[in-house]
């Protein structure tokens, strides 16, 4: 399982620009059962991505290729996590 942080860079002016693609590459990641959730970084921070049913390297790949990351609107940071346990409800990220 993993936690994607999509921080604003400098060039966060460019958004309004990559923000189709930005939607198209988050409703791909959602129809290919990868992202679980996906949300905004309060307070206009960013954006945040839990994802599972993929390898570190697979999501880099897929991260790369987030308009928003290859256009440096904002700079990603993938955490990976090892769940130990969890509500009866999430049992299946355990693995």
């Amino acid at each position: 399982m993993f936690v994607v942080l999509l921080r604003f860079s400098d060039n966060k002016s460019a958004a309004g620009e990559h923000m189709d693609g930005h939607k198209a590459w988050i409703k791909n990641g959602m129809q290919d059962d990868v992202f679980l959730v996906v949300g905004s970084l309060q307070p206009n921070q960013g954006g945040a991505i839990v994802a599972h049913n993929t390898s570190l390297e697979d999501l880099q790949t897929r991260v790369n290729a987030d308009p928003f990351v290859a256009e440096n609107v904002v700079t990603a940071e993938i955490l990976e996590i090892t769940p130990n346990q969890a509500d009866e409800r999430l049992n299946f990220l355990l693995g």
